[in-house]
């Protein structure tokens, strides 16, 4: 469903990602954590096509993104970010628009707004509602139609407890119906607890998988990161 084969894109000062090579299975939920900084946004955006590599390629069910079918866009599912919304729309006009964006029926909006408990602002304006709403329309908008292929970048942001779980099952139950799911997070118990794979993102570049069935998932992620600085930094010196 996608694929990172040996892909780079740095910027200005350094920041970036450097050789990303994984891919996510059809029916497969893998999380990708990382300090803020690491390039978790950008390893996202590279993914949806918002960013090209400078080096490798990036592939979307099997085909490199310049050559991806503008239709087939229509089968993506992502956040990046922040919801993008009309504010001065209501809830409901939002997420009927996105549906006719992605090729749906605007018939799949009430069924978004019931599983994502948005009934009660439904009808009020984008602007209007809490972070927390927001991110839920946001949610909402992204997963409404059943895409294939579903990219979010930190979606537990401004959620409370309830929604976080809501959100996990939704995303359970994708993964479940067969969609390939990557998520970003730095909420490692959370992601932990759906996720088929979580890969450890430092830097720019992944170093390596998290075994999540440790007693303490936190000190074992700050390990990894505090070993993968030494390195850098030994390396560094020893190239001077």
């Amino acid at each position: 469903m996608l694929a990172f084969e040996d892909v780079t894109r740095r910027f200005r000062g350094g920041d970036g990602v450097t050789g990303l090579s994984f891919q996510v299975e059809p029916g497969e939920i893998v999380a990708l954590i990382g300090l803020n900084g690491a390039g978790k946004t950008t390893l996202m955006r590279l993914a949806l096509g918002m960013l090209r590599p400078q080096q490798g390629m990036v592939r979307v069910f099997g085909e490199p993104l310049d050559d991806l079918p503008a239709g087939a866009w229509g089968q993506v599912g992502a956040l990046v970010e922040m919801p993008l919304a009309y504010p001065e729309l209501t809830v409901r006009e939002n997420l009927r628009i996105s549906s006719l964006l992605r090729g749906s029926t605007p018939g799949i909006v009430e069924g978004a707004v019931d599983a994502w408990r948005l009934g009660p602002v439904a009808d009020r304006r984008f602007r209007q509602l809490s972070l927390g709403n927001r991110q839920r329309v946001g949610l909402a908008a992204a997963l409404q139609h059943d895409p294939r292929l579903i990219v979010l970048d930190e979606p537990s942001n401004a959620l409370d407890p309830a929604s976080a779980i809501l959100l996990r099952e939704q995303v359970t139950r994708r993964a479940q119906a067969g969609a390939a799911v990557l998520i970003s997070s730095h909420h490692l118990d959370e992601v932990a607890r759906i996720a088929d794979r979580v890969l450890l993102i430092n830097a720019g570049r992944l170093i390596g998988q998290l075994d999540t069935t440790g007693h303490d998932l936190e000190r074992a992620f700050f390990e990894r990161i505090r070993a993968d600085d030494e390195h850098r930094r030994t390396d560094e010196e020893a190239s001077r």
